[in-house]
């Protein structure tokens, strides 16, 4: 699928359902909070949000007092929903429009968040150019949250194949410019009380390597 299907696939998505009609929606997203929590992000951390959609983790981070929120999404419709939701408080939060595997970063961030975006990325090379925004957009000591379906979670996700993570496997494609620091599985429950296993991986963007 080129990226032009991919944005077309996202879109037809979030225009044609709505927000608890789609297998990943949480009305809090517990597990994304808690590992926020676990790599001490704090209020002044710059968080990106990278395949956000209309997740409602922005939600959260605003009525904690975070005030530095980037989401980035392939679709605008879903994009478009998060800050029609928010209303007014979508004004403190910048939302970018991109493709994370050909985004040109402007910006770096404390932390970079991915809940169930990289898992569709199923070979090497988009896998790659993604990683390499993510070196580009990420500051050093930064740390990187992502989920992922586990091994023996789902095979697809929205009618598209996926590819599915460990611990192990994730950090053999960050080395040798992430440090594993935590690893535990989840089960999402979707909408329809389907059970999901996920795989989080919290990384730790080490500083060795650096001139």
């Amino acid at each position: 699928m080129t990226p032009t299907d991919q944005q077309a696939h996202w879109e037809n998505i979030y225009t044609t359902k709505g927000e608890a009609e789609v297998s990943w929606f949480e009305e809090t997203p517990t597990e994304s909070l808690r590992l926020l929590q676990l790599v001490g992000a704090q209020p002044s951390s710059a968080i990106i949000d990278v395949g956000g959609g209309a997740s409602r983790l922005v939600d959260n981070l605003l009525a904690q007092g975070f005030e530095n929120i980037t989401v980035l999404d392939l679709s605008a419709a879903a994009l478009n929903s998060a800050r029609a939701r928010l209303g007014d408080k979508g004004e403190a939060v910048k939302w970018i429009v991109a493709d994370a595997t050909e985004w040109q970063p402007t910006d770096t961030y404390d932390v970079w968040h991915d809940r169930a975006a990289f898992h569709f990325l199923t070979n090497e090379k988009v896998q790659q150019a993604y990683i390499q925004r993510l070196k580009q957009a990420l500051k050093r000591g930064g740390h990187l949250i992502i989920g992922t379906f586990a091994l023996d979670g789902p095979e697809k996700c929205s009618g598209l194949p996926v590819a599915r993570h460990s611990a192990e496997s994730l950090s053999a494609l960050l080395a040798p410019d992430f440090d594993l620091i935590d690893s535990r599985r989840h089960e999402h429950i979707t909408p329809w009380q389907a059970v999901q296993k996920f795989q989080f991986s919290t990384f730790r963007y080490n500083l060795r390597n650096t001139i």
